[in-house]
């Protein structure tokens, strides 16, 4: 055989090599998203069951609901961000093989989630008073505050669960969380209407029996996944409840460092949409209602690549941890890619049946209605925000699982707000497009974040390939 033919089949046997790394890549990408996914959704389903028998109860109640669950979830997504980094701290010890540190990463997020939930919890608990200085009618704010009441007390087991998800998903490992999200889904059900009306015996609690409905079901949830931890195969050998009355201040602070830029950039995105809402409700009550139909369809969208940016958090923090520079740039982008395809699927179907969506929440027969033809056409503008948010999602938890979240808060500022909204703002008010001004600007601003998010990890992971991974 020639030189040139040994090189040509070197070549093809390498081509052949690199494509079985690619495609074992994409399995386990599949075998931890998919999981992770449906769990997101399982929330979904929950909340908006919440929501359907708080409806029952009248206009005012589910307005006060939406006013108290906006107070709990701005303060409650500072602990989740926090929380969020657990699963690279694992993940990367998981990848080295180093037990103890699985177990500290845990313990570290256990305690954080401790000593952050009684700042978080304030908020909630002096519910109406924030409302009322916002300028909100005093009936509503009252009544959101009797839904709070029964609410804020969820915060230390959720943000308990969260913790123990992330370390589940770090060791690969995913499905009880999805097991216990299902089994809660009925239960939550159950339980929130016996709460709200008074069914068998029980006094009707109304809003706040919503409120304390969630938090018992978020109590079981996690004394559930406490028990699949401490008892159940493969997580019985970290031993993770071993001396866990210790306090790994060095550790925490690591979590922190990591976790709080997260959380920034979570309310960055959240005050964007709110913001987004704003300008809605100055433009028309058509535009604030079609605004919200598509950004539902949006938040159900996006939970299937969040699932997916979960998994490349792990995936890409277990390359890291073991040193494979090359599998923290096959993880990456495996992962992009493939929620770049569910995307683009995932937005033509939208697409297609775009006035049928807009249907199932309006209910209207015909379409001549302009709060559905408005629905209608931001679902169409929305069709590029739906791929670009799944992509800067799962690029940003590509980077979380390299323990890059500084750099990636700065893009949040600049690309949310310093082109996102003043985007909006300007398409809104300064050109005839009014409400899809705003969603062009939305989309805009996603898309610079993502295109941001990517180049930084190409960037990072090309520093982590050594020569020899290059050559493989």
């Amino acid at each position: 055989m020639t030189i040139l033919g040994k090189a040509e089949q070197l070549s093809d046997r390498d081509i052949a090599h690199r494509r079985g790394h690619l495609a074992r890549e994409l399995g386990e990408t599949i075998r931890l998203a998919a999981p992770m996914a449906l769990t997101q959704l399982g929330q979904i389903a929950m909340m908006t069951t919440d929501l359907v028998f708080i409806g029952r109860l009248g206009n005012e109640a589910l307005a006060a609901a939406a006013l108290g669950g906006t107070i709990f979830w701005v303060s409650f997504t500072f602990g989740m961000g926090l929380m969020a980094a657990v699963a690279p701290l694992a993940a990367q010890a998981f990848g080295a093989n180093d037990a103890p540190m699985v177990r500290r990463s845990l313990r570290a997020g256990l305690w954080t989630a401790l000593l952050v939930s009684l700042p978080i919890m304030a908020f909630p608990l002096r519910g109406e008073q924030i409302l009322l200085g916002l300028g909100q009618a005093p009936v509503p704010a009252h009544l959101a505050q009797t839904y709070l009441f029964g609410l804020a007390w969820a915060v230390v087991p959720a943000l308990w669960f969260i913790a123990l998800r992330g370390f589940m998903g770090a060791i690969n490992r995913p499905e009880p969380v999805l097991w216990i999200t299902l089994a809660a889904i009925p239960a939550n059900a159950v339980l929130v209407y016996l709460l709200i009306y008074g069914e068998w015996g029980l006094p009707p609690l109304g809003l706040f029996g919503a409120g304390l409905g969630t938090t018992i079901i978020d109590f079981g949830m996690l004394l559930a996944a406490i028990w699949f931890a401490t008892r159940r195969e493969p997580f019985v050998v970290y031993r993770v409840l071993s001396r866990v009355w210790r306090v790994d201040w060095s550790l925490i602070w690591q979590l922190i460092a990591i976790g709080a830029p997260i959380s920034v950039a979570f309310l960055l995105e959240y005050g964007l949409f709110a913001a987004a809402a704003f300008l809605m409700g100055w433009i028309s009550t058509t535009a604030i209602a079609a605004h919200q139909i598509a950004l539902q369809v949006t938040a159900i969208l996006f939970m299937i690549p969040f699932g997916i940016s979960q998994a490349a958090t792990v995936r890409v923090g277990q390359a890291v941890g073991r040193s494979d520079g090359a599998g923290v740039r096959r993880a990456g982008f495996v992962a992009m890619l493939l929620g770049f395809v569910l995307a683009v699927v995932l937005t033509i179907a939208v697409i297609a049946t775009r006035f049928d969506i807009a249907r199932l929440f309006l209910g209207t027969a015909g379409d001549a209605d302009p709060t559905l033809e408005l629905s209608a056409t931001l679902l169409v503008i929305g069709a590029t925000f739906f791929v670009t948010d799944g992509l800067q999602s799962i690029a940003a938890g590509s980077l979380r699982g390299m323990k890059d979240t500084s750099v990636p808060l700065l893009f949040a500022a600049i690309s949310y707000w310093l082109i996102g909204f003043s985007t909006a703002f300007g398409l809104a008010f300064w050109t005839p497009l009014g409400a899809v001004g705003v969603w062009i600007g939305l989309s805009v601003g996603t898309a610079f974040y993502a295109t941001l998010l990517i180049l930084r990890f190409r960037i990072l992971s090309a520093r982590l390939v050594t020569p020899a991974q290059k050559e493989q």
